[in-house]
C-alpha cells in the first residue's frame, strides 16, 4: 500500500528502525507527531487524554536509554494510541462516559505493560463509543467530518488514519476494529481470540471481547500485534506469500445486503486479485450458519446486562437511551436461552471451520457500504459479527474511494488459530491492489 507523506510520513516499521538506528530521535519523532495533532485534531477529535508534556518527556526517556547503550525493544520510542477503555496508570481511564469521569487506574492492563516492554509508550488515549457500545463519542471521520468514523474504536482508527500516531489498539465485540478501520481507510487486525489479553479492559462480553490493533499497512500490524500477543503466536515479519492465494468471496452475510455502490467496487476488487493471480470462488454462506447473527446478539446482550446492571441501578441518568436499553433487553433474556445461545455458537465455531477447506481466507466487505453520512451513529458492525462471534482472526485492508471520496474496504478471515496465513494472504491482496491515499482529499 502506497500512502502519501501528507497521511503521516513513514509508518511503524520504518519509524521504529530509525528510532532503533539512532536516524531519528524520539523527541523529534514525538514533536512532529504533536504538531500533526494540533493541525488536524481540531477536526478530527480524536483524543480522549493527551499530555504533551508528559509524552516530550517519555520520548525523552527514550533517547536517554539509546544515549545509554541499553537493549531496545522492536518498537523502540514508538508512540501509540490506546483506546480509552483500557487501563493506563498515567492517564485517566473514562470509558467514553462520564460515569467514569476522571478515573484514573492504579496499574496498567496487560497489552499496555507489554507495549512498554516492546519500547514503545502510551501517546495518549483515544476516544471510544460509551462503555464501547453503540453510544457515539465526539470523533469525526478523517476524511469527512459529517460522517461517521465507526466505532466502538473510533479514536484510534481516525488518529491513525489522521497521521497522528503511526499505530494504536482498540478492542472488538462485534465490528469495533474492522468497521472503523474500513470507514477510516486504514489497517484493522483482530488476532485470533484471547492472543492479546483483554484483562484490565473495561469487560462488555467475556465471550466476545477481544483486542485488535491499527495500521497504516498490513506489514505494520504484524509487527504490532506481534509485539502485543502471546509470544511466539504472531510472526512479526510477515514473508513472501508460499503460494498464489485460494480466496472464498462472501458478496453478503444473510442477515444483510451491500449497498450497490459498495457491491460493485467488491466485484472490481474481485477482478484485481484475480488479474493478479489469486484463485477468487464466490461463496454462500451454509443455511447452518444463518443464525450466528441472533446467537452472537443474544450472547452479547445478555453478558454486556450482566456486566453494567449494577452501574445501571446507580448511575441510568448518566447513561444514553441506547445503552439503558440494552441493558433493559439483556436483563430480559432468560439464563435457559444464554446456555442455549453458548452451546450453538460452539456448534457454528466447529462449522465455521469447514469454510476453510478449500480456501485460505474469506473475503467480504467489512461494513454493507462506506462511513454513514452521521454522526448520531457509528455504522452497522453486521459484516464482522461472524468472525466476533467464532473469535477467527480478521483483517480489513483499505481498497479504494466512493464517489463521496470516502474509503472502502476488505475483510479477510481465516480460521482460528491461523493468523500468519491471514496476514501473508492480506498482505498480498494489498500490493495486489495498491491501495494510494489521495492527496487532494487531505
Amino acid at each position: 500500500m502506497v500512502l502519501t507523506g501528507g497521511l503521516g510520513g513513514a509508518g511503524l516499521r520504518e519509524s521504529a528502525a530509525a528510532l532503533r538506528a539512532g536516524r531519528l530521535s524520539a523527541q523529534a519523532y514525538c514533536e512532529g507527531l504533536l504538531d500533526r495533532i494540533r493541525e488536524r485534531d481540531p477536526q478530527v477529535q480524536a483524543w480522549a487524554a493527551l499530555d504533551e508534556g508528559r509524552a516530550l518527556a517519555l520520548a525523552q526517556a527514550c533517547d536517554v536509554k539509546r544515549g545509554a547503550g541499553a537493549a531496545l525493544g522492536t518498537l523502540h520510542g514508538i508512540p501509540v494510541g490506546v483506546k480509552d477503555i483500557i487501563d493506563t496508570a498515567d492517564l485517566p481511564t473514562q470509558m467514553g462516559s462520564p460515569v467514569f469521569a476522571g478515573h484514573q487506574p492504579v496499574r496498567n492492563a496487560p497489552v499496555v505493560d507489554r507495549l512498554l516492554a516492546a519500547g514503545a509508550y502510551v501517546l495518549g488515549k483515544t476516544v471510544t463509543t460509551e462503555f464501547a457500545f453503540l453510544h457515539p463519542g465526539k470523533t469525526r471521520n478523517p476524511w469527512h467530518p459529517a460522517h461517521t468514523p465507526g466505532g466502538s474504536s473510533s479514536g484510534s482508527a481516525a488518529a491513525v488514519a489522521s497521521g497522528m500516531v503511526p499505530a494504536a489498539i482498540g478492542t472488538q465485540t462485534n465490528g469495533s476494529v474492522i468497521r472503523p478501520a474500513a470507514f477510516c481507510g486504514v489497517v484493522g487486525f483482530k488476532p485470533s481470540f484471547g492472543l492479546i489479553p483483554c484483562a484490565g479492559a473495561l469487560q462488555f462480553s467475556a465471550t466476545l471481547d477481544q483486542m485488535g490493533v491499527f495500521t497504516r499497512s498490513v506489514a505494520d500490524a504484524a509487527a504490532f500485534a506481534a509485539a502485543l500477543a502471546e509470544y511466539g503466536s504472531i510472526t512479526a515479519e510477515i514473508g513472501d506469500a508460499r503460494s498464489l492465494p485460494r480466496i472464498a468471496l462472501l458478496m453478503n452475510f444473510p442477515w444483510n445486503a451491500a449497498e450497490p455502490e459498495a457491491a460493485a467496487h467488491l466485484d472490481a476488487v474481485r477482478e484485481q486479485l484475480r488479474r493478479a493471480g489469486a484463485s477468487v470462488e464466490t461463496l454462500v454462506l451454509p443455511a447452518d450458519l444463518h443464525d450466528a447473527q441472533r446467537v452472537h446478539r443474544t450472547i452479547m446482550v445478555y453478558e454486556g446486562a450482566r456486566q453494567h446492571a449494577p452501574r445501571q441501578a446507580r448511575s441510568r441518568s448518566a447513561m444514553s437511551p441506547v445503552l439503558n436499553a440494552l441493558i433493559d433487553e439483556g436483563l430480559g433474556i432468560s439464563n435457559a436461552d444464554y446456555v442455549q445461545a453458548l452451546a450453538r455458537s460452539g456448534a457454528i465455531h466447529e462449522r465455521a471451520l469447514e469454510l476453510f477447506e478449500h480456501c485460505d481466507v474469506v473475503a467480504s466487505l467489512p461494513a454493507p457500504g462506506v462511513a454513514p453520512a452521521r454522526l448520531d451513529a457509528t455504522g452497522d458492525p453486521s459484516f464482522c459479527t461472524l468472525w466476533s462471534l467464532t473469535g477467527f482472526p480478521s483483517i480489513t485492508i483499505p481498497t479504494g474511494w466512493s464517489s463521496g471520496g470516502l474509503p472502502f474496504g476488505l475483510q479477510l478471515a481465516a480460521r482460528s488459530g491461523a493468523d500468519d496465513l491471514l496476514l501473508r494472504v492480506a498482505q498480498w491482496c494489498e500490493d495486489a491492489v495498491a491501495f494510494s491515499a489521495s492527496p487532494e482529499l487531505l
